[in-house]
């Protein structure tokens, strides 16, 4: 045994006496300008610390959809993390890839197996050098542990394992984007819905005054005092009021379905109920365009990605040199059960090997070409995403700000048409206008309004594609 124990320390010595050194290339976020502040809203305060950002996306983003005080969405919100059935393959995709991440990092350890062998063995009578003493026929009983280590001279293990832990990283980074992507999917589709209820509603109240506008006509025609002209075009004006109505409730049954797809919930035994309060578009807290790089999960993805690519290059680098296992094993054998577990019967072996491929035609270096290829890409994919990310931002911006003018000028609008069917129909009344003339005003005054409801819906779809743009919610990174 005390050659064993020399055996030990001496290749014990040999490996603190190898220093891995990593053959990735030096880790390099690719550069994406970011400017100060965004185009689309007035100034915000700068951090002057000129720090790198880094990847913030696992920072809690909370239940952000509470912003817009509607308690039917939150409970909605809920069912979709609960039971949608996208994310919930989203999250068994993540598994695969953290379960991989540790399968890799095992590697850093040694690994020890335990054997165990029991057998009546035959060996040839032709055998070269076969003693002649030899028998043809012997039995043999074994019982021991084999352990072996790669000693990580060039990185290569180390690479791998920084390579599986960057790509479940950038899972889960996808994860967070599929989860924000869904919940932002439902609120819109809430949005919608509830737009369309308060379409649903005016046309309704429309259907009412047309209904009524048409039996004064009706009763005027009857009297000889309007032409039947005017009847037809009061019938067309209910008519046509009606097919509203039926449209918007196709359009509402689309929204309701969508969102119970969205839930899990069975389209054919889910309903929302019609409700026509209005929804507030909240204030929405920007920071400065550098946060941007912190919060989106999908840009944490892909610099992870590049990580990712990044140490797998030193895993194809590694190849062009000689891998060292050390390896050992320690057993009892014998041919006979009666002295098999006695100190006679101890084997044990220990020792390093090395392994260098002389000759592969090129593959190594292909591998390292890859490598390299998907480093660069992966790095170009980055700046993709964050200049698309940026874009998203400045989108969203543009369309609250203008979308808010717009509204402004179009209230203004509705109210002037509803002034002017006001007196159209009073003037009509009075015999002092044709019918023409109350249609066309009729017809403004719910352009305008439906105009406006329109704008309005539009208006808090931008404030959730920008709070999706933002990353999700507000949690302060310090």
């Amino acid at each position: 045994m005390n050659r064993l124990n020399q055996a030990i320390v001496t290749a014990f010595g040999i490996t603190l006496m190898l220093e891995a050194c990593s053959m990735a290339p030096a880790m390099k976020t690719p550069e994406v300008p970011v400017a100060a502040n965004y185009k689309e809203t007035p100034a915000w305060m700068v951090g002057t610390d000129g720090m790198v950002a880094k990847p913030a996306d696992e920072l809690p983003r909370g239940a952000w959809w509470k912003v817009y005080g509607d308690a039917e969405l939150d409970a909605l919100e809920e069912r979709l993390i609960a039971n949608n059935p996208d994310l919930a393959a989203a999250v068994a995709h993540y598994a695969q890839a953290e379960a991989f991440s540790r399968q890799l990092r095992s590697s850093l350890f040694p690994s020890l197996d335990g054997t165990a062998n029991a057998q009546r063995l035959r060996q040839s009578e032709n055998r070269p050098l076969r003693s002649a003493t030899s028998p043809n026929e012997y039995n043999d009983y074994s019982i021991g542990v084999q352990a072996s280590y790669e000693v990580d001279l060039w990185g290569r293990v180390s690479n791998l394992v920084k390579s599986g832990k960057a790509t479940a990283q950038a899972e889960k980074a996808d994860l967070e984007s599929t989860r924000l992507s869904l919940q932002a999917q439902l609120a819109q589709n809430y949005i919608a819905l509830r737009g369309i209820d308060q379409q649903v509603a005016l046309l309704g109240d429309t259907v009412a005054a047309y209904r009524k506008a048409l039996d004064l006509t009706k009763v005027r025609h009857d009297n000889g005092i309007a032409p039947g002209l005017d009847v037809a075009r009061a019938e067309t004006q209910y008519q046509t009021a009606q097919s509203q109505v039926e449209q918007s409730l196709a359009q509402r049954a689309l929204a309701e379905h969508a969102i119970a797809a969205l839930v899990g919930a069975s389209v054919s035994e889910f309903s929302i109920a019609s409700r026509v309060d209005e929804i507030a578009v909240p204030a929405i807290p920007l920071g400065v365009p550098s946060t941007l790089l912190q919060r989106r999960p999908d840009i944490a993805s892909a610099q992870r990605r590049v990580e990712s690519a990044n140490a797998s290059v030193g895993v194809a680098k590694a190849a062009f040199f000689p891998s060292l296992t050390l390896g050992a094993g320690l057993g009892l054998e014998s041919a006979s059960a009666s002295n098999w577990l006695t100190a006679p019967s101890t084997f044990w072996a220990i020792g390093p090997s090395v392994l260098l491929n002389l000759f592969d035609a090129g593959k190594r270096k292909a591998q390292v070409v890859q490598a390299q290829a998907v480093l660069d890409e992966t790095g170009a994919n980055y700046r993709g995403v964050v200049i698309g990310a940026f874009q998203q931002v400045e989108d969203n911006l543009a369309l609250l700000n203008h979308y808010t003018k717009a509204a402004e000028s179009q209230q203004s609008a509705a109210a002037a048409a509803k002034q002017s069917e006001d007196f159209s129909i009073s003037r009509y009344r009075q015999g002092a206008a044709s019918y023409l003339e109350v249609t066309a005003s009729q017809t403004a005054a719910l352009q305008t309004q439906r105009d406006l409801l329109d704008l309005n819906t539009r208006r808090l779809q931008a404030s959730v594609q920008l709070i999706r743009a933002l990353g999700g919610g507000w949690a302060d990174p310090s």
